[in-house]
């Protein structure tokens, strides 16, 4: 399968056939809810014979940088293989916020070689395109049984791949496009519901996560992607920044904690362009960590190596 995204009529005939190695799951989960709301949405109704996968207690550490950090691969790979899911399964996502969600399960298990490791299997991972709401759209049912599946064979790589940490970003900011998937008021420092300071990583561009979907929710054909991304690029480089985005690892993406950033490198593969780093602790293990930010619309320059932070120079609107 070419495309990291499904339609809601494939994946219906896949249901409607009752294809055995499907392994449907819902991992809605809201932002600034109390936790279990997506497991409260999900026994109101979700998708026939699919399975709850909960963002804050299956997807994430319980320590390390940032809110959500990555788990242990292998503690990651356990999980996974006590839901059900398995080396030759063919795994759909879905959410209700156009997929940003979704794409943090998508973007892990890819990561990790779901399918491609020692030979194991020929799992497949995709992301249901306009989720929940394009599944209801079409005039399909929903349900409310809770599937058991039985457990399963799951190898998965040891080491997270393509990822790097707060150090080593930090050493090339100016260098990479720095992509920030969160909205815009968040990114300029206008509003700041969650972290201690408002504001971005000097020299991020904003790359809101609607920003690859469509009026519809679904995401945008991949020439429209591709155009999206080159403009991002050129919006650093007119900044007398990304000097070295075109090379291996050259593209960072990144969000609050970690969960939306997934969904532009999603959004990168539909588009056929090489994957980026994910930057996991994103702009909470940034701020956690005491480092300057930047606000305003402006990605700013990179810090003065060694420079002390002080409070009312980042916190100044263009600046």
């Amino acid at each position: 399968m070419a495309s990291p995204i499904v339609s809601v009529e494939t994946l219906a005939a896949w249901i409607d056939s009752a294809r055995l190695d499907l392994r449907v799951v819902d991992v809605r989960w809201h932002l600034g809810k109390p936790p279990g709301s997506g497991r409260a949405a999900y026994d109101e109704g979700h998708l026939p014979g699919a399975i709850h996968v909960d963002l804050d207690t299956e997807l994430v550490a319980t320590e390390g940088p940032g809110r959500h950090p990555l788990p242990d691969p292998t503690a990651f790979a356990t999980t996974m293989a006590a839901r059900g899911i398995g080396d030759d399964d063919l795994v759909v996502a879905y959410d209700d916020v156009g997929g940003w969600v979704a794409a943090r399960l998508w973007w892990m298990l890819e990561d990790l070689g779901f399918g491609a490791i020692g030979g194991h299997g020929r799992g497949q991972v995709v992301v249901l395109d306009g989720g929940i709401a394009a599944w209801s759209a079409a005039g399909r049912p929903l349900a409310t049984d809770v599937p058991r599946l039985p457990p399963a064979t799951l190898h998965l790589a040891r080491m997270w791949r393509r990822v790097v940490d707060r150090d080593a970003l930090k050493r090339r900011l100016g260098d990479v496009l720095l992509l920030d998937a969160r909205a815009a008021p968040r990114y300029r420092g206008e509003i700041e519901p969650i972290d201690a300071v408002a504001g971005h990583v000097p020299t991020a561009v904003n790359a809101p996560t609607d920003g690859n979907l469509g009026a519809d929710g679904r995401f945008l054909d991949p020439a429209a992607l591709r155009a999206r991304f080159g403009t991002l690029r050129s919006t650093a480089r007119g900044a007398g920044l990304a000097m070295e985005c075109d090379e291996p690892g050259g593209v960072v993406t990144s969000c609050g904690s970690g969960v939306s950033a997934c969904h532009n490198a999603l959004a990168m593969r539909i588009a056929g362009l090489p994957d980026p780093l994910l930057y996991a602790g994103s702009y909470s293990d940034w701020t956690q960590a005491g480092e300057l930010v930047a606000v305003g619309a402006e990605p700013g320059p990179p810090p003065v190596t060694g420079a002390v932070r002080e409070e009312h120079i980042p916190r100044v609107k263009g600046t």
